[in-house]
């Protein structure tokens, strides 16, 4: 161990110990800062020969940091964060280094650089993402700031992120200026939403609908992320679903409540899409399905009331295939609607976010990587300011070439009484984003016919009103 860390972490939680390990583990020497005696203990014991010292005193922490400063901030979203920053200011020097690891909302991040630009101190927010294991093996990781400030830690940050199987290349990069690493992070959890929920869809066909077993699904499962699906959340589900409770030897999935929980991350990316003019039916579908696990008692009365005879699904009616097809359609149109709006959100906020290079640092690490982000990058890569995915010719032919097995999905299993929300919204989107007419004319009439709002015509420029009630 030696004094004067190259790094310092706020946060000995289990993500925070294992970044810290994580560094450790490639040459740095790292402090960590714990609220408890106990915590800091802990933390030594755990740490081995690895060169890691706690503080419990912010004082002593900060002093033994080598200068300029680099400490990250890994505590919860929100007041928390502004806290920990007021504590920190009196203690540091300027050019000293904030980063927020944190799930922050982007405008507070924006808000934050600002405030501590006027005092010559750097900060940056970070999403950071792969939970525990990613923390301690190697994260994906979003920074927003400037040059000048990434490149005081790149070599750092570049070492101890997850590496893509396809090049080796670290999954982390500058993404933009300000609060462009939160946001890109707020999109990341939106797509990671819609995915989870598309999933959970998938399982309730083959479990509520079909009347498989847990093993069954999970084999179901396993045989797809060894194929087109291969993606992190595929390969957890396996594991989730083949799950036995020890107490009880039975699986634990069945154990488990019904009522998801969320912390805010797809809420924001649904009220920022909407404030952009940026259709993410998916994300918002999911978000709203969580909501909707939450009325359990309400769920559990209304099920007495509304009996639906419905048909008993079968894998002659949807076999596995076709559910593997449906599904990988919905995942590429969920990247699709979250992408659509990183670009948007992009021009709008000045954050020139490229796009490849978001599908690169997603290749590994993060909760959303799958095999389909190549693909991604590799749009992006052909044309840098193509506006939407299914634009692209190689994403089209493949999107065209599943649609129908969604379609057939969607329609089998609404007619079964099941709910499928995301699925839903997904080829909702995919027939909206085809169409070449759609019925807003009749809704722009309606508008002026009650509200005056003018409306424009396809024969003729001009804005105009009706006088919809004189014969």
């Amino acid at each position: 161990m030696s004094l004067g860390h190259d790094f310092g972490m706020i946060g000995l939680g289990t993500m925070g110990r294992n970044l810290v390990w994580n560094l450790a583990d490639h040459g740095y020497s790292v402090a960590g800062l714990g609220r408890s005696q106990d915590r800091v203990n802990q933390l030594h014991e755990q740490s081995g020969d690895k060169d890691v010292h706690g503080y419990v005193d912010p004082k002593a922490f900060v002093h033994n940091l080598r200068r300029p400063r680099a400490i990250m901030l890994l505590v919860p979203a929100g007041s928390p964060v502004d806290d920990v920053i007021q504590e920190l200011l009196p203690l540091l020097d300027q050019g000293d280094l904030i980063i927020d690891g944190g799930n922050s909302y982007y405008k507070d991040t924006e808000r934050r650089v600002k405030d501590l630009e006027a005092r010559k101190i750097g900060f940056f927010g970070m999403g950071v993402s792969g939970g525990a294991e990613g923390a301690r093996h190697g994260p994906s990781m979003m920074p927003g700031g400037t040059e000048a400030l990434w490149e005081r830690v790149r070599e750092m940050l570049e070492s101890v992120a997850a590496k893509a199987e396809e090049d080796g290349g670290p999954c982390v990069a500058l993404v933009g200026p300000g609060g462009s690493g939160h946001y890109v992070k707020t999109v990341h959890n939106g797509i990671e939403y819609g995915i989870m929920q598309q999933i959970a869809e998938v399982y309730d066909v083959l479990k509520r609908g079909m009347g498989q077993s847990n093993s069954q699904i999970a084999d179901t499962f396993q045989a797809w992320d060894e194929g087109v699906l291969r993606s992190f959340l595929a390969h957890i589900t396996v594991d989730v679903l083949r799950r036995k409770d020890p107490d009880t030897g039975k699986d634990l999935v069945d154990l488990i409540s019904d009522k998801a929980k969320q912390k805010g991350t797809g809420k924001w990316t649904s009220q920022d899409a909407m404030d952009l003019g940026v259709p993410i039916p998916t994300i918002d579908a999911a978000v709203a399905a969580r909501e909707m696990s939450g009325l359990k008692d309400e769920r559990v009365k209304a099920e007495l009331m509304y009996k639906v005879e419905s048909p008993q699904l079968t894998a002659d009616w949807l076999p596995a295939d076709l559910l593997r097809d449906a599904l990988l359609c919905a995942v590429i149109l969920t990247y699709t609607q979250g992408f659509a709006q990183l670009g948007a959100a992009s021009q709008e906020y000045g954050y020139n976010i490229k796009l490849d290079l978001v599908a690169r640092i997603w290749r590994a690490g993060c909760i959303i990587r799958s095999t389909f982000l190549q693909q991604i990058m590799d749009a992006y890569g052909r044309d840098a300011a193509l506006p939407n995915l299914l634009l692209d010719p190689k994403v089209s032919i493949q999107v065209s070439g599943l649609q129908g097995a969604l379609r057939n999905v969607v329609c089998a299993v609404q007619g079964a009484g099941l709910p499928v929300p995301a699925l839903s919204a997904s080829l909702s989107y995919f027939d909206g984003f085809r169409s070449g007419r759609l019925p807003a004319n009749l809704i722009q009439g309606q508008r002026d016919y009650f509200g005056s709002h003018t409306y424009e015509r396809v024969d003729k420029p001009g804005v105009f009103h009706s006088d919809w009630e004189s014969k």
